[in-house]
């Protein structure tokens, strides 16, 4: 096997990537696997096996920073890995029975639909904004209490768990499948529906992910390996610049994530998903 260095841009962009990742609690994957699609040519399977290692290098990363600021709520992260991870690994053994166009049909799809309910709801938010609707929101009535290490203090309910439930699972298939999904429907669940304080959600969404992540790629890991040759080769190549970009990038976007605008932020990552959704549907044509 031989060890290329002609992806060396993938090492400043994975730095990128993983920066916006972590800051929003997005899914780091739901930027590689389009590009291994269709920048670099990949067959979906590798192309989605390699984002979900990557992704699983960079969220850990941003796990450690997360966990230092004391921004995970560990009881809201156990009901919705209960639901996700069986969801991953059903999604990884059922991933090689659809076709290669299915698959990408089914990422552009999810795209769309969450860069749609993104924007639905940062438009309804500026609504209410103006109709000074929620400015005591949380104040008196409150499921729960987090602090920080710096000593902010968050409250905030979870709202229709049945729905977040729900949310989980079919995340957790997704992740499994086309290696996204669940950090994009959390956000869309937990900040988007039930307006937990942005800091909590992601924090609370990378270590999420990283456990259900961690369950998925293992079926593709032992794949790769198995496959061997051009294979294994392909996925070599491609982390060896994409790990070392994710891990610093997973440091960067927490500290970031506390100056970013939050209606900024969602309406920013709401155009990006349409855009990349409706750009892969055209290359299914």
């Amino acid at each position: 096997m031989e060890i290329s260095f002609e992806l060396w841009y993938l090492f400043p962009a994975s730095i990128l990537i993983a920066t916006i990742a972590m800051s929003s609690g997005i899914g780091g994957a739901v930027f590689f696997s389009p590009l291994f699609m269709l920048a670099l040519r990949l067959e979906p399977q590798i192309a989605i096996g390699s984002a979900l290692i990557t992704e699983l290098f960079g969220f850990s990363s941003g796990l450690i920073a997360y966990y230092k600021a004391k921004l995970i709520d560990y009881k809201l992260a156990v009901s919705i890995l209960l639901f996700s991870v069986p969801a991953a690994i059903i999604g990884s053994i059922f991933a090689d029975v659809f076709p290669d166009i299915v698959l990408k049909a089914i990422f552009a799809t999810g795209l769309i639909f969450i860069g749609t309910q993104l924007f639905t709801s940062w438009r309804k938010e500026e609504r209410e904004k103006h109709e000074k609707l929620h400015i005591k929101e949380f104040e008196t009535e409150y499921e729960s209490e987090l602090t920080d290490s710096t000593g902010r203090v968050f409250r905030y309910t979870v709202c229709n768990k049945n729905m977040g439930r729900f949310f989980s699972a079919i995340g957790g298939a997704f992740v499994g499948m086309i290696s996204v999904g669940l950090a994009e429907l959390q956000e869309y669940q937990l900040v988007a529906r039930c307006k937990v304080p942005t800091p909590v959600a992601v924090a609370t969404s990378v270590f999420v992910v990283v456990i259900t992540v961690l369950v998925a790629s293992v079926g593709h890991v032992y794949e790769f390996a198995t496959e061997g040759g051009d294979v294994l080769g392909q996925v070599i190549n491609i982390v060896i610049f994409t790990i070392p970009g994710v891990v610093i990038g997973g440091q960067i976007g927490p500290a970031l994530q506390k100056f970013l605008p939050e209606d900024k932020m969602k309406v920013s990552i709401s155009a990006l998903f349409l855009v990349i959704g409706i750009f892969m549907f055209i290359t299914l044509i």
